[in-house]
């Protein structure tokens, strides 16, 4: 199955454990003219690294932490600050500090359900790598409000448990190994 082209207006990614090197060959694989805005939630420590220069050595779209309100913009890449939320809000994004999901803040449930809310088909989530149950029921919440769901073939996975949660939580359009998944972005 191939995804409606034209029909995606925003691709929200989460990973966790080997996150780092998935999303480093996601994100070089998209075009400097990519049309999209992507929003990814990696799980990471407070103080850590700062991860958008990390990975925009070698990436032509434009990688930075969310600011609270900042307006989502195509071709742009969005990374969940450290210990903040990110929510979804037509046409922006807001951080929040509310209570750990899944013990994790930022939370890929709270991005997946936000951006279902607001987007609802036009939302394409991203479950990659990972060592938790993060994820899943957001990916419930996307395939329940018409969205698409793809998922890291959890034998290409450096931690399998997100992608098999994800999986058995809600039925995915697409279950790719990594090298695959950035193909499906290009074309969405």
């Amino acid at each position: 199955m191939t995804l409606a082209a034209g029909r995606i207006a925003l691709v929200v990614v989460g990973t966790s454990l080997g996150g780092l090197t998935a999303l480093t060959a996601l994100l070089r694989a998209l075009p400097a003219a990519y049309r999209l805005p992507v929003v990814v939630v990696q799980h990471r420590a407070t103080g850590s690294d700062d991860l958008a220069a990390a990975l925009q050595r070698g990436c032509a779209v434009p990688i930075r932490e969310v600011e609270d309100r900042d307006p989502l913009l195509p071709g742009r890449v969005y990374l969940a600050p450290a210990d903040y939320h990110v929510l979804v809000d037509r046409g922006r994004l807001c951080l929040s500090t509310e209570a750990r999901v899944q013990h994790a803040r930022p939370s890929i449930d709270v991005l997946f359900e936000s951006a279902a809310v607001a987007y609802g088909e036009g939302v394409l989530a991203v479950v990659l790598t990972g060592a938790s149950r993060d994820g899943a029921l957001g990916a419930q919440v996307v395939k329940a409000r018409g969205g698409a769901l793809v998922v890291q073939d959890p034998a290409t996975a450096e931690s399998r448990v997100m992608p098999a949660a994800a999986l058995a939580a809600a039925q995915a359009d697409l279950v790719l190994p990594l090298a695959e998944i950035a193909g499906v972005l290009r074309v969405a």
